[in-house]
């Protein structure tokens, strides 16, 4: 029987790529979005991907989301944290509602979809957990304290949830991408993305296909003895 993934934040970017691979690979896939209906029915119409539409920073939503999802499409096998968002400025400048937003979205979302999902994979004895972090958590970036933070966290929430499903069956480890070519980095001004291309070794923005690789990588039954661990795909710009 062909295992189910979710894949947060799943109709656009990296999560379109995650999704789409994951389906390539005979797994059953559901995707979340949060807003851009159009978009989100697009996707599904060109995918066969179904879609789930809540806000995976809001734990009772998520709680709802997972009970839809594995009544519609099965028992959840394995999770992709992939959903974020960006709020840009420097601290001095940055509000407290952009701060919340950020970690809410961005590292908050992990707790409530794992929290969602933890209990049947160690009924099953099974799990895969993917988060999808950032090379800005590890390395920090400048007018990113919020996203860095969050980024930062999911890798420390990463290695602790590892250490508790380890003896069940499940696996949890992180993927930190550098700066992949997805409508976010397109929106970053031409000379500052000139900069940053200018510091990635390979001389290049990453691909979405790329990341999407790692994941599968992770979530097979064969990865087992994978765990705790962030694969940095990032072209070399940060080598930690």
């Amino acid at each position: 029987m062909a295992r189910v993934a979710i894949v947060t934040g799943g109709t656009r970017g990296i999560g379109e790529a995650i999704g789409v691979a994951l389906r390539d690979a005979g797994y059953k896939v559901a995707a979340t979005y949060a807003g851009r209906d159009e978009a989100a029915q697009s996707f599904s119409r060109s995918t066969g991907i179904p879609v789930f539409k809540f806000d995976v920073g809001d734990f009772a939503a998520c709680k709802a989301g997972v009970q839809r999802i594995t009544k519609e499409v099965g028992p959840v096998d394995v999770l992709v944290n992939n959903a974020g968002i960006t709020r840009d400025s420097t601290l001095h400048k940055m509000t407290y509602e952009h701060w919340d937003d950020v970690i809410r979205t961005n590292l908050s979302s992990c707790f409530n979809m794992c929290h969602a999902v933890i209990d049947g994979m160690r009924d099953r004895n099974f799990g895969r957990i993917v988060n999808i972090g950032s090379i800005n958590g590890q390395a920090g970036q400048y007018g990113q304290v919020n996203y860095a933070a969050a980024k930062s966290g999911m890798h420390g929430f990463t290695k602790a949830l590892a250490q508790e499903g380890a003896a069940k069956g499940i696996t949890v480890n992180a993927i930190a991408p550098g700066y992949i070519d997805t409508d976010m980095v397109r929106a970053v001004p031409p000379n500052v993305l000139e900069k940053i291309v200018a510091r990635i070794p390979v001389g290049r923005l990453g691909k979405p296909e790329e990341i999407a690789r790692g994941v599968l990588f992770l979530v097979a039954d064969e990865a087992a003895f994978i765990t705790g661990s962030t694969l940095s795909i990032n072209g070399g710009q940060h080598m930690y």
